[in-house]
């Protein structure tokens, strides 16, 4: 996800901000701020290692562009957009730092193009299973006592957290619409650079997208597929999570 600061869009973000508020969503504050700190480590680790998974496959697809920019690395002051950051706390919607790539680096643009656009949403993918089996261990070995505790709840909300998160994260940068990651991969598959069509749709692809967010469209089609997925580690973990 690239970071944006036309006025245009920073006007969409605001209203997306205000229907947090109208909605409901932050009616207590208490409540709502609890969220959101249980929810921390959760973005900046979906965050942090979506981002990696950008520059590590470049970089060992002989790209050094992230290696000098200092992307190939899990820390995540190297990836985390403030701005972004900030947005998807209030807003619900965010970005972090895009991983710059130089394809002339590559000896097969389009397959190692694909395999760029691709190791993101991969490592969403290996963050909630890895996180699901930790909460099934947790389930399976943490005493009574430390399960039905305080501490032990919170344990488990932010592995719970650690899941959706990275899942919703996998999901949504799935969607072919620029500049999210699905469009790079479809892109890459269909040869779009070589169409007029791809640099008509990219230029106008960040206000599409902003316009399926505030219409609850991106919703309609993530809910289901998250869920599906989420009930699939369930399966697969025996997790008491439903």
């Amino acid at each position: 996800m690239k970071r944006f600061f036309n006025p245009t869009f920073l006007v969409l973000i605001l209203i997306m901000a205000g229907m947090s508020f109208t909605n409901g969503r932050m009616s207590n504050p208490i409540d709502w701020l609890m969220s959101m700190l249980l929810s921390l480590p959760a973005i900046i680790i979906g965050l942090s290692f979506h981002e990696f998974g950008h520059a590590i496959a470049a970089y060992k697809l002989g790209d050094m562009t992230p290696k000098y920019q200092g992307r190939v690395t899990l820390n995540p002051a190297a990836h985390i957009d403030p701005f972004g950051f900030l947005c998807l706390m209030i807003a619900g919607f965010g970005w972090g730092v895009p991983v710059q790539i130089d394809m002339r680096n590559f000896k097969n643009p389009r397959r190692d193009g694909l395999i760029v656009s691709i190791a993101g949403v991969v490592m969403n993918l290996l963050i909630a299973i890895a996180a699901a089996g930790i909460l099934k261990l947790f389930t399976q070995f943490a005493t009574t006592f430390i399960f039905y505790s305080y501490m032990g709840g919170v344990v488990q909300q932010i592995l719970g957290n650690i899941i959706s998160i990275n899942l919703v994260l996998m999901i949504f940068n799935l969607l072919p619409i620029p500049p999210l990651d699905g469009f790079g991969i479809v892109t890459e598959l269909f040869n779009l650079r070589s169409t007029e069509l791809y640099y008509k749709i990219y230029d106008k692809g960040f206000l599409i997208l902003m316009v399926l967010i505030i219409l609850d469209i991106t919703d309609f089609i993530l809910t289901p597929l998250v869920t599906l997925c989420w009930h699939v580690l369930v399966m697969m973990f025996n997790l008491p999570l439903y």
